[in-house]
């Protein structure tokens, strides 16, 4: 794929930002690293890490009690780690070089050697290409770390979160992002709602059927020991959002702004809307309620943050806080499932209905970005349905498979005496509070 797009640069006027072709002539112009650009996905790529670290550790570490406090945060900590070393050696390369078209990318660039001093079609170098899309390969599989919270092993959740990045993660990655065959169908994602919230959120549900329930569970109340640490990492997760969607154009221009605005009213609709349904059903609205909408309403936007208006952005996000605090409702309720911190409820839920009504509200009649030349609303509908219902089903069942085969040789659950004591002290042997 990258030698096509190169080759369909050089033929409107492109090269590379250096070499001693640029000064001849005949040869094409060069093109030039616009250094605003560079600087805004700089920034953008540290946002986009603070989702998950310090946000999501802080937003899930606050909702689970004090003696496994510590445990989420170093399993964030060590998925960021392990990451970031498997993207580097192989990850970019299989999700952005290689044929267009297929199941996963090649090697060409392994080790991030060889990589272009721009990526294809932007003004940035690749090497701040290859840092951007790192972060969102870090924050994938750390979004269900909130399934198997307080009852999971270390040792497990790290064999299996670099097994699924490299199964699930980064084939879809390519499908979509990398222009396998989703993208030659026309599916749009434009910042993860399929790539990483529907993949983490179906694989999360998953987890949490093969993992089992908490002990108590549904029947005992298991209340978060630090609303105050949920509502301060929502809003570091909240900030980053601005990286994550923001800065998924790769431009710092007009179309970055709509996307970081549509992203904040977003999150504000949901908020108020999940605090609304709060107060109506339960006579309160709450802090913890509130944070999870804002994520409801940031998940719901991601896929379709620069191709709606501002009226399309206000509607998903009602409709994220709508559907997602039903989904919280009958994932924990009618199904009594231990999704613990609701991955898939606000997550996979969210992302896929965002995926699904951008091919709607992307119509320029709605205030949208219009749909591409020869494609209908029907036919994105079908493209983006397609797309949705692939990802889960290869989500639902290469997580299944990995999940059981690491199993086998590293047990996924804590004991009983483990989780007693709490996942602290018995995996990290040390503790996140000391009150003595």
């Amino acid at each position: 794929m990258r030698n096509i797009i190169q080759a369909g640069l050089a033929l409107i006027g492109t090269a590379t930002i250096a070499g001693p072709a640029a000064a001849q002539p005949g040869f094409p112009a060069p093109i030039v690293v616009n250094s605003g650009d560079t600087a805004w996905i700089l920034t953008a790529s540290a946002l986009v890490l603070l989702m998950t670290l310090p946000g999501l550790a802080l937003f899930y570490g606050g909702l689970v009690r004090t003696k496994n406090f510590l445990s989420v945060v170093m399993q964030c900590f060590g998925i960021c780690c392990l990451v970031s070393l498997i993207w580097v050696t192989i990850g970019y390369s299989l999700v952005f070089s290689g044929p267009g078209g297929g199941f996963i990318g090649g090697l060409e660039v392994a080790m991030l050697s060889g990589l272009g001093e721009v990526f294809p079609g932007t003004t940035i170098p690749e090497s701040s290409f290859a840092l951007f899309q790192m972060t969102f390969a870090i924050i994938t599989p750390a979004l269900m770390v909130g399934a198997w919270v307080e009852r999971a092993r270390f040792g497990w959740v790290m064999v299996f979160s670099a097994l699924w990045l490299l199964f699930v993660y980064i084939p879809v990655a390519h499908w979509i992002w990398g222009g396998g065959w989703l993208a030659e169908l026309g599916a749009l994602d434009f910042a993860g709602g399929i790539v990483v919230h529907t993949t983490a959120g179906v694989s999360a549900l998953v987890i949490a059927l093969l993992l089992g329930r908490r002990e108590g569970f549904p029947k005992k109340l298991i209340p978060p020991h630090g609303a105050a640490l949920t509502m301060a990492g929502a809003a570091l997760l909240w900030v980053g959002w601005f990286g994550f969607n923001g800065g998924s154009g790769l431009v710092a221009n007009f179309a970055a702004g709509s996307a970081i605005i549509n992203t904040h009213i977003a999150a504000s609709t949901a908020a108020l809307t999940w605090a609304l349904i709060e107060k109506l059903r339960f006579g309160k609205s709450t802090g913890i309620g509130v944070a999870t909408g804002v994520i409801a309403g940031l998940a719901t936007i991601t896929p379709a943050a620069n191709l709606v208006g501002t009226g399309g952005a206000i509607l998903l996000g009602f409709l994220g806080g709508l559907v997602c605090f039903g989904a919280v409702g009958l994932i924990k309720r009618r199904f009594a499932i231990d999704d613990s911190l609701d991955v898939f409820a606000v997550h996979g839920v969210g992302g896929m209905l965002g995926a699904a009504l951008l091919a709607i509200l992307m119509a320029s009649s709605l205030g949208g970005a219009g749909h591409p030349d020869g494609v209908t609303m029907t036919s994105q509908l079908v493209s983006q349905l397609t797309a949705i219902g692939a990802v889960a089903l290869w989500s639902a069942v290469a997580t299944a498979g990995i999940a059981w085969i690491v199993g086998i040789v590293f047990p996924m659950r804590a004991t009983k005496e483990q989780e007693q004591e709490g996942l602290d002290l018995s995996q990290h042997g040390e503790k996140a509070w000391d009150w003595e």
